[in-house]
């Protein structure tokens, strides 16, 4: 019995079949399937002061506990939610830790996509000066 694509196969597809979003974005863009699998372009990294997308990438933490700051997770997560369960996109604003501490603040465009026939979240972020 065909399962279909294993998370990471998903994630590899994913990442080919956006490689020119995520280059050309001049906003932070990062796609959350789960706290194992998820990708991101060189301006969200940088934002959260990560030297490459796969150093982001490779952190296997609880996703808002490891890049979200306390006041912002309930947002994050209730519109990852509405997207997911939904289909509904939001317009948030969220308080981003920092590898090195400090927090940066950001808008983020959160919007439900398709891929291979998973439901998963697009995030589109700027940093918000």
């Amino acid at each position: 019995m065909d399962t279909g694509p294993s998370h990471e196969q998903l994630i590899q597809s994913l990442t080919d079949e956006y490689r020119e979003l995520f280059a050309r974005s001049r906003q932070g863009v990062y796609v959350y399937l789960d706290d194992v699998h998820k990708v991101c372009n060189e301006k969200f990294a940088a934002l959260l002061g990560y030297p490459s997308p796969k150093e982001w990438a490779a952190v296997k933490a609880n996703f808002p506990d490891a890049f979200v700051a306390d006041d912002s997770q309930g947002v994050l997560v209730t519109a990852y939610r509405k997207a997911i369960e939904d289909c509904i996109g939001s317009n948030i604003r969220v308080n981003w830790k920092k590898k090195s501490g400090g927090t940066v603040e950001a808008s983020v465009i959160l919007v439900p996509i398709v891929h291979h026939g998973h439901l998963l979240a697009l995030h589109f972020v700027t940093e918000r000066g």
